[in-house]
């Protein structure tokens, strides 16, 4: 029946190597279920309640990409997304979490008309396939800076902005962190290159054992820690203060989850007061979700389906348009149950890494997301630097695209933007800048160059909207 439904045979995939590649994408994505409560508390909403949230929006959306897309794509609450709505949107501009909330989900609308239409389409086609390839480079960069940063190796830096972590002023716990980290990406390496089967889930996993081994004989210390700015030094505090940051135990509790807390934001979008807010204001708020929403979900597919060989000589993906549908429904129900802009995870090329190329991959991982709201602590005591080392790996899988790339003086007008495009994205972090960069250079060069017949109609539209993004935005 599964190979009925997800085509498996023809996919050239098994149940086995899709149950696996499902569950590796949600253990690289298991951090977004403690990272976005905390983000959105910010925001001055519960916890539990954006916990249960985002779960059950991952759930439907992923779902939807399983079903209506078959392909091996996650969705959940977006990185940066969910700052923007707590920091810019509710701290800066002073508006209610509710009206960000309505934002989104008018946001979700948008995109659902526009998925309906062939607009997000004719996007996706227009960018020129070398785009398209340093888009999948530029992606492996930054998750594999993502990587770095969640295993403690970069840390911040007052004079160059970012730096190694030291591991002899931090070998206590941060430092032990960043080292098993190291271990775990030498020992998903080795597997990967000896092709054993789930190298990536077995690289998060043992990572995993030995930091709570390392926490059992006390190198491992949770608690509060506050952390100098200058040199970046963890000292350990007997008590939290405003300024101290928290490590949790890598020995996961078995508490069970308050879903009545989900009735504190379920439908609040619709419950809003516009009173103080301006209309110019709101209407840059959607757009503003709308720009990076659209850009992140097209550039992960891209990233990913490029890496996947899931595009056609014409660099098309045949699913485009279900793909688009899935990643706007999610948006939309997630602001109704209480959580930001929902989208395709770049994690999901964990997944796809593992072997993951239908829709089985991205149910398994689904299922996952609902089960996790009956056990969610388990999940959330994954630490971040153990799924570090899959991210690292997959961004050199990645990269590995680069190759595709013709960089020759006789294709600078192409190369020279492309180049561009994957510089932006971990430099400026962020998946949409990368592309916007990519298609302006893009644009600007083969305009001047007398390259007119290069460039698509769209791809000039999608230069002047994001020149007017960065003057208005």
């Amino acid at each position: 029946m599964l190979n009925k439904i997800f085509k498996l045979k023809q996919n050239n995939t098994n149940v086995k190597t899709e149950l696996i590649a499902g569950f590796t994408t949600f253990m690289t994505m298991a951090y977004i279920l403690a990272v976005n409560p905390s983000i959105l508390a910010d925001a001055g909403m519960d916890p539990t309640a954006v916990l249960l949230a985002t779960c059950i929006a991952s759930f439907i959306g992923t779902a939807c990409m399983a079903f209506m897309a078959n392909l091996p794509f996650a969705l959940s609450a977006g990185m940066g997304l969910n700052a923007f709505m707590a920091y810019t949107v509710v701290q800066g501009f002073g508006y209610p979490w509710q009206v960000a909330l309505f934002a989104v989900f008018v946001e979700g609308v948008i995109f659902i008309l526009l998925s309906l239409t062939k607009v997000r389409e004719a996007i996706f086609n227009a960018i020129p396939m070398q785009l398209k390839n340093a888009v999948s480079v530029g992606i492996g960069i930054f998750i594999a800076f993502i990587g770095l940063q969640n295993a403690g190796l970069s840390v911040s830096n007052s004079s160059t902005l970012v730096s190694i972590v030291s591991f002899t002023d931090n070998f206590t716990t941060v430092g032990i962190g960043a080292l098993l980290a190291v271990i775990g990406t030498m020992i998903t390496a080795i597997l990967y290159i000896k092709n054993v089967k789930g190298s990536i889930l077995i690289g998060i996993l043992g990572t995993w054992i030995l930091g709570i081994i390392c926490q059992l004989i006390g190198l491992y210390e949770p608690g509060n820690y506050l952390v100098d700015p200058a040199t970046g030094i963890y000292q350990f505090v007997a008590e939290a203060t405003e300024n101290s940051v928290y490590i949790p135990s890598l020995i996961p509790s078995f508490q069970m989850t308050d879903f009545t807390k989900l009735g504190e934001t379920f439908g609040q979008c619709f419950n809003i007061n516009f009173d103080g807010v301006g209309i110019f204001n709101f209407v840059v708020i959607i757009f503003s979700f709308l720009f990076v929403d659209l850009f992140d979900t097209l550039g992960t597919l891209i990233g990913v389906c490029t890496k996947a060989n899931m595009l056609d000589k014409n660099g098309k993906l045949a699913k485009i348009k279900p793909a688009m549908m899935a990643d706007a429904i999610a948006t939309t129900v997630g602001a109704v149950l209480g959580t930001s802009t929902t989208t395709t995870f770049v994690e999901s090329s964990a997944g796809v890494a593992a072997g993951g190329r239908t829709g089985l991959t991205s149910l398994t991982t689904a299922i996952l997301f609902l089960l996790s709201m009956f056990f969610a602590p388990v999940f959330t005591a994954i630490p971040s630097f153990a799924t570090a080392p899959a991210l690292i790996i997959v961004g050199f899988l990645m990269f590995s695209n680069i190759t595709s790339l013709k960089l020759t003086d006789d294709n600078y007008t192409t190369a020279i933007p492309a180049y561009l495009c994957i510089i932006a994205m971990p430099l400026f972090y962020s998946i949409a800048e990368g592309i916007s960069i990519g298609i302006i250079s893009y644009v600007l060069i083969n305009l001047v160059c007398k390259k007119w017949k290069d460039i698509s109609p769209v791809m000039y539209v999608l230069a002047v909207l994001f020149i007017l993004k960065y003057i208005f935005l």
